[in-house]
C-alpha cells in the first residue's frame, strides 16, 4: 500500500487577481471566478475560454454558442501582489501564511511580507 499525499489548500481564493504563468494562455491576468480545491482547478475570467454549443429549448428560443471559461489547474496561475510598496508590485508573487497576534491565519506576499487581503 502505498503512502497517501497530504492534501494541501490552493494559495490563490475566489475574487483574488492572478496572471497564467504557463500554457497558451501565459501573461493574462484575470479575476478568479470560481476555485476548486479538491480538484486543484481555478475558472479565471476571460481566460481558457471555450465554446458551448446551447439548444434552442422552447419554440421561438435561438440557440446558438456560448463562450464560457473552462477550469484550469492551479499551478499555472500566480497571485498578483497588491502591495504598490512592494519590489513586486503588479507582478506575480508566491504566497506564504503567517499567524496575526489573535491567532488568525493571513496570506503574505513573500517579497515584501504585507498582508493580501481576502478579496470575497
Amino acid at each position: 500500500m502505498g503512502k497517501r499525499k497530504k492534501r494541501r489548500g490552493l494559495q490563490v481564493r475566489r475574487g483574488d487577481t492572478v496572471e497564467v504563468i504557463s500554457g497558451n494562455a501565459r501573461g493574462a491576468r484575470g479575476r478568479i471566478l470560481r476555485a476548486m480545491p479538491r480538484a486543484r482547478k481555478v475558472v479565471v475570467e476571460g481566460v481558457n475560454l471555450r465554446w458551448k454549443h446551447m439548444r434552442a429549448t422552447r419554440q421561438g428560443q435561438q440557440g446558438g454558442r456560448v463562450s464560457i471559461e473552462a477550469p484550469m489547474d492551479a499551478s499555472n496561475v500566480m497571485l498578483i501582489c497588491p502591495n504598490g510598496e512592494c519590489e513586486r508590485a503588479n507582478r506575480p508573487v508566491r504566497t506564504r501564511s503567517a499567524v496575526t497576534d489573535e491567532g488568525r491565519k493571513i496570506r503574505v506576499c513573500a517579497k515584501c511580507g504585507a498582508e493580501i487581503p481576502t478579496a470575497e
